[in-house]
């Protein structure tokens, strides 16, 4: 053996040309004039006339003219699409069987295959995907609608193990997803190189959606005549029954599989990753259900490019934004190093990373971990021997500048934004050391032995776990990292380029804005001094003593601190008047505010009038503190207030329970607040009645000062239909026996949320009698009516191991229920998780 041996190996061999197929159907070649060209070995089986005797001679004289005519118009359909179409269910000759056909053109041949149709013939195939692909579309992550896709199309497929396997940019692949049935070793998280599917399989991956290997011990079934030097070989790269290269079967052997599908995954025309499915043993799946599980990777293909599209109109408009801010965030100093500090912090919400240095002008500032002062001079000649206009990225430092292994640990990778041409200028983002376990199936190194097959290679015999340990690299950086990186370097050099030109501009704009502050601010403060300068001149009249003065004053200054306090803590925004009152209440009556009664709809007060409720509202409580119903134990106020049809606001203010009171001797300042302030201040009304048995006043607002507040949704009430009692868990596995794959897949979810430790889901009373012998479960729900049988089979086999269960079912009568069962709990579909919570109480209490 002088050939090397290496992985290139497998790159060439010819899989589309071995010549032979699958022998679970027939294959027939005909010319573009329908004349049979070639026919596999065991056609003879299917038509009834041997390969020999069909060489050569019309088709139409085997199959008659009814069967060549579907035949011919499914070929124009594939030769429109450039794809493979199928016949399902379709008989070649009167008394032969009932068969799937596929036909596609390859070359100048016309490539017709057939295969037994699905038992029953009754799948609904794109009513099932279009389900499925609904359930995934409310994934609330993409990790989790992977998890789910791998799930739906296990039980679409029947198979052991289906993985959801994404390609990397090197070729490798790594096994994101996966659905196991019970006892099946997990491959999730492994990774594997490049050469397990060589580059000849991949490129066939994106022709053809789907792959499916019924038996990797089957004998393959030759195609008559064989390749020689004048007959070339037929192409089957799009071939359903295509034969199974040797290394492959080996391959899959080695693994302990015994059939395997594979459905594509293609984003934008490229290939992303597969569906990879296994079985344990031997495992025929019918055209009609791989042409199922095919439209559902066509799907599952569109729904990511979907997401993708997302992802990337998100990051448009996250570089948008960053573009705006950055520009928005030019400062007005001088120093463009200054500048772009002062950007850092805006643009690590775009890049995440451990350091940032900024290399500006022969100035360098640092922040966070990066290499020091004297380590950056290095890493900035390094930098300067790469393209100026062009950003540089890389996990590992050390690479381009060996010295940097000495200072992993604080930056390994870096992101290189050039900002300007002339001096070299750069934003440069580190990352810190990051170690990395990569865990491989078998040794990367030596994945391949050279074996039975010739030169050829036997695929690795280890599929155990092996586990790499990377050091003096970063966390890689992301293709949204490059592209918001590039868009950044336009933006920056823009901001550079622009800073000189503008900072005298800004300068001037800047002192304009400050000399309009100062002017406001001088203004508000001439007001605020007004304001507390008439508060000091009323409310001396009112004082006996400098410390009741202090004390009249000091609350009114005290409510209108509080009205300000709110109104800055929305913006100036309008504000909640209930909040008002609260604060008010709050500060006299500290924790008797049951005392005041507080009933009406939410209204926002505008700013200007808040301030001027507040202050009527502090005289309000203040009085009643003194003279009214607060200056005993006993009495009460009443505060209400509405909005009339002409969208003015109506408060009214009612003591009782008080001393009594009279009308005061003389107008106080305070009175003087109460009465006056909204009629002046707003344009309102104001009227103030002093009964014996407590004070009333009446006020309204003027609709631009006061507007309802946007309905919210009311909370749900405690106690509400919604809610149950009794919290019903359920402990331990659960048995589920449904035969539609829909229900069973949301009664899964179901019973997961209610606690089960595992749902085994079966459609058949032989898969559920099996699953019980293998472990009784602690709970199981029974669909009654499944498709030629009754469940009643598998409830006497739980009641005699004393295992509690329920029934399902769509119809209304239980009379048919047998005696013995006509006492068992059963809910009605369409069922939802209340449901099964009431019924798993009662099975409770029942002591089921």
């Amino acid at each position: 053996m002088t050939q090397t041996v290496d992985l290139t190996n497998c790159d060439r061999e010819p899989i589309q040309f071995l010549g032979s197929i699958q022998p679970e159907g027939f294959l027939v070649a005909v010319s573009t004039d329908w004349i049979v060209q070639h026919a596999s070995a065991n056609v003879g089986a299917w038509l009834g006339v041997e390969a020999d005797a069909m060489l050569g001679q019309p088709l139409v004289l085997q199959v008659g003219e009814e069967v060549l005519h579907a035949l011919r118009g499914r070929l124009q359909l594939a030769l429109l699409n450039d794809s493979v179409e199928r016949i399902f269910r379709m008989r070649f000759r009167p008394d032969g069987p009932l068969l799937d056909v596929a036909i596609h053109m390859s070359g100048q041949s016309i490539i017709i295959e057939g295969e037994p149709s699905e038992p029953g013939g009754d799948l609904d195939g794109s009513s099932m995907v279009r389900a499925m692909i609904g359930r995934l579309q409310r994934a609330p992550t993409f990790d989790h609608c992977c998890r789910e896709a791998a799930r739906q199309l296990r039980m679409l497929t029947g198979f052991d193990r289906v993985m959801v396997y994404r390609f990397d940019v090197d070729g490798a692949g790594e096994v994101i997803a996966e659905s196991t049935a019970r006892g099946v070793p997990s491959y999730l998280g492994l990774r594997y190189p490049a050469s397990d599917i060589p580059v000849q399989a991949r490129a066939l991956y994106e022709r053809s959606w789907l792959r499916c290997i019924v038996d990797v011990d089957a004998a393959p079934c030759p195609i008559l005549p064989p390749a020689g030097p004048h007959t070339p070989p037929l192409d089957l790269s799009m071939s359903v029954l295509r034969s199974v290269s040797p290394i492959h079967c080996e391959y899959l052997r080695n693994m302990g599989v015994a059939a395997s599908l594979s459905v594509s995954i293609l984003r934008r025309g490229k290939l992303w990753g597969l569906f990879a499915c296994h079985h344990l043993a031997p495992h025929r799946l019918s055209l009609e259900r791989r042409t199922a599980a095919e439209l559902y990777g066509q799907m599952f293909s569109f729904l990511l490019e979907s997401v993708e599209r997302d992802r990337e109109a998100a990051y448009e408009a996250d570089a948008r934004q960053l573009h705006n801010r950055l520009m928005a965030l030019i400062a007005e100093n001088a120093s463009p190093m200054e500048n772009l500090a002062e950007l850092r912090e805006e643009i690590g919400r775009f890049i995440r990373s451990d350091g940032v240095a900024i290399v500006l002008g022969g100035q360098i500032a640092l922040h966070g971990s990066t290499p020091t002062q004297d380590e950056m001079l290095g890493v900035i000649r390094a930098l300067n021997r790469a393209h100026a206009s062009t950003v540089f990225a890389t996990t590992e430092i050390a690479r381009v500048h060996p010295p940097a292994a000495d200072f992993a640990m604080r930056a390994a990778g870096m992101l290189a934004i050039p900002v300007s041409r002339k001096p070299r200028d750069y934003i440069i983002f580190f990352r810190k050391e990051s170690w990395r376990t990569v865990t491989w199936a078998g040794n990367p190194e030596k994945p391949v032995e050279p074996g039975p097959n010739g030169v050829r290679l036997t695929p690795r015999k280890s599929f155990a776990a092996w586990k790499e340990t990377v050091h003096g690299q970063s966390t890689p950086w992301s293709d949204a990292d490059l592209r918001i990186a590039d868009s950044l370097r336009v933006t920056l050099m823009e901001v550079v380029l622009r800073l000189a030109d503008l900072a005298d501009e800004e300068r001037r704009a800047f002192r304009a804005r400050q000399e309009l502050l100062i002017a406001e601010l001088n203004h508000r403060v001439r007001n605020i001094l007004a304001l507390v300068r008439a508060l000091l001149a009323q409310s001396r009249t009112a004082s006996d003593s400098v410390e009741e003065f202090a004390d009249i004053v000091g609350g009114r200054v005290q409510a209108l601190a509080r009205a300000h306090d709110q109104l800055t803590a929305v913006n100036w925004q309008p504000t909640p008047l209930r909040a008002i009152i609260h604060a008010e209440v709050a500060a006299y009556l500290g924790g008797k505010v049951d005392r005041v009664h507080i009933e009406g709809p939410e209204v926002l007060l505008s700013p200007q009038s808040f301030s001027v409720v507040a202050l009527v509202l502090h005289e309000l409580v203040t009085n009643a503190a003194k003279y009214g119903a607060f200056a005993d134990r006993r009495g009460q106020a009443d505060v209400r207030w509405w909005m009339e049809d002409d969208g003015q606001l109506v408060l009214t203010w009612r003591e009782s329970g008080g001393p009594p009171v009279q009308a005061p001797t003389r107008q106080g300042f305070g009175t003087t607040i109460i009465e006056r302030s909204i009629p002046h201040d707003l344009k309102g009304e104001a009227e103030v009645t002093y009964a014996l048995s407590g004070l009333r006043a009446r006020f309204a607002i003027p609709a631009p000062h006061a507007t309802l507040a946007p309905t919210r949704e009311a909370a749900k009430p405690q106690g509400s239909h919604a809610e149950v009692a009794e919290d019903v868990r359920v402990d331990g596995p659960v048995l589920l026996l449904e035969d539609n794959m829909i229900i069973a897949m949301s009664a899964e979810d179901l019973l997961l949320k209610l606690g089960a430790a595992r749902v085994d889901s079966v459609a058949s009373v032989r898969q559920a009698l099996m699953a019980i012998q293998a472990e009784a479960p602690a709970l199981a729900l029974l669909d009654v009516n499944l498709n030629d049988e009754t469940s009643f089979p598998v409830a006497e086999r739980l009641r005699e191991l004393g295992v509690p269960f329920l029934f399902a079912t769509g119809y209304g009568e239980t009379s048919v229920f047998p005696p013995e069962f006509h006492d068992t709990i059963v809910l009605r579909k369409p069922y939802d998780s209340e449901q099964v919570r009431k019924a798993l109480a009662a099975l409770r209490k029942s002591g089921g």
